[in-house]
């Protein structure tokens, strides 16, 4: 029986931020890494999943009987029309900050620019003379976009989402964002005015997994039918995360975009207080939130403890911020050399990674799972939040290791067409007969031949292409 290596435990300083992995002098495998990394209690996946099973079920049979009831459990607002009304995100658009109603549109420019480039290309290939085969993607016909609520408001989540939905050529997009209390039960107006910026003028106030829950199984309500959707998208919480994974046989999802989190990978030539910053920005999105040091140099870290212990204290959203550090899901993570610092990267999976180290781009070019990179002392994550021209709706959780950020591509999907002529089929014809008799599949085989003897009766009914 072999030995299974033993995974350090991580350990906690008093009056420090973040929890301690010390890998140092240790040899782990992925598997071993992946479970070493600081991750979310596995016990609110747990809690999250029974939760949103029972409210995809009761929004799926009750729909917007549903939907009222929910948003009077969480979010305190008994509604009247679920759906925004046109005239109020056309009046939020006319009421939007100036500086802000800049600040959207530098960020649809650059982004629609970087959708636009990233839309895949059709692909035509000649197999053999007479046989073309057509790689061809096509959009999906609607839309549904999640633009969370909750601890934060984000506009920018709108054009993240709108913008390469798009690109991709989508006819009809709808966009989900909850009722806010303090806006009459209406989703918040800086969001309604970004959604009228972008165009788009089907709103539903609806927040959460009963979000996406109606967006896949479509609701009557009144003379408002939200119609169902092909292809849901948006970030959120565990929550939400958690519906997409449940709603995979409905409707196409994107990334399983859930609490965000950073890595950042430094060596001792990064700048503490830098890196305590961009953990710090994190970190104010939500107590859940993961920020996550990945460094060679102890040096480093104690001096990144030391910027906490000053930039926290002077936060808006101290407390927030201080509960996020201190979960399972943030640390640091300390290693031997930066060898192990990128094989902790890929292990660990970021939604967002920072490269703080020398010959940053190089190291980037390394790493083969995040959502993601960012690199240099210049780049840092909320360049990417607002305004770079990518895109953050990307994959948490670890799942970068399959799953990629959200593009013009997540809208579309890709149709095989196979063009043969009558000689390019005549050609194969002993190759598809032998492979269905292997499989005992003759009528497979018997197509291809009666094509073929009516070649020899001229009783072809289509000429070759």
């Amino acid at each position: 029986m072999t030995e299974q290596p033993l995974i350090p435990a991580p350990t906690t300083t008093p009056g420090s931020y973040l929890r301690v992995t010390d890998l140092r002098g240790t040899h782990l495998g992925w598997s071993e890494l992946r479970a070493a990394v600081p991750r979310q209690a596995p016990s609110s996946v747990v809690d999250a999943e029974d939760a949103v099973r029972g409210i995809i079920e009761d929004v799926k049979a009750r729909g917007a009987d549903a939907l009222r009831e929910l948003a009077r459990k969480f979010d305190g607002v008994d509604q009247e029309r679920i759906r925004v009304a046109p005239e109020e995100i056309q009046r939020a658009v006319a009421a939007l900050d100036p500086a802000v109603r800049h600040g959207l549109e530098s960020a649809i420019e650059r982004t629609r620019a970087f959708a636009a480039a990233q839309r895949p290309s059709d692909v035509t290939v000649e197999v053999a003379p007479g046989a073309a085969l057509h790689h061809r993607w096509t959009p999906v016909r609607r839309a549904g976009l999640y633009i969370p609520g909750g601890l934060a408001v984000y506009p920018s989540s709108v054009v993240m989402n709108v913008v390469p939905a798009q690109a991709a050529g989508v006819e009809s997009v709808v966009l989900c964002s909850p009722p806010q209390k303090e806006f009459g039960g209406l989703p918040h107006p800086v969001i309604l005015g970004a959604a009228g910026l972008l165009g788009v003028d089907e709103v539903w106030a609806i927040g959460g997994a009963q979000s996406l829950a109606a967006m896949a199984h479509g609701v009557v309500d009144g003379e408002d039918v939200l119609e169902p959707v092909n292809t849901v998208t948006g970030p959120g919480n565990i929550f939400v995360a958690m519906a997409k994974r449940q709603l995979r046989s409905v409707v196409g999802v994107d990334a399983e975009a859930g609490t965000t989190e950073i890595a950042v990978l430094a060596d001792d030539s990064a700048d503490p207080r830098y890196v305590a910053a961009d953990l710090i920005s994190q970190a104010e999105h939500d107590p859940a939130a993961g920020s996550v040091l990945i460094t060679d140099s102890p040096e480093l870290a104690h001096a990144v403890e030391e910027q906490l212990s000053v930039q926290v204290s002077e936060a808006k959203h101290r407390e927030r911020i201080t509960t996020a550090l201190g979960g399972p899901q943030s640390g640091v993570v300390l290693t031997d050399d930066l060898e192990a610092s990128v094989a902790v990267a890929d292990a660990y999976a970021a939604e967002h990674l920072e490269i703080h180290t020398r010959d940053a781009s190089g190291v980037a070019a390394r790493i083969r799972n995040a959502g993601a990179v960012f690199v240099g002392p210049y780049s840092p994550v909320p360049l990417g939040d607002y305004a770079a021209g990518s895109n953050h709706v990307l994959p948490t959780g670890g799942t970068a290791v399959f799953s990629s950020g959200l593009q013009a591509a997540s809208f579309m999907k890709a149709v095989q067409v196979i063009e043969y002529s009558r000689e390019a089929l005549a050609a194969l014809e002993e190759d598809i007969v032998a492979l269905s008799a292997s499989e005992d599949l003759p009528a497979h085989g018997r197509a291809v031949t009666l094509r073929g003897e009516d070649r020899g009766t001229g009783t072809d009914t289509v000429s070759g292409g």
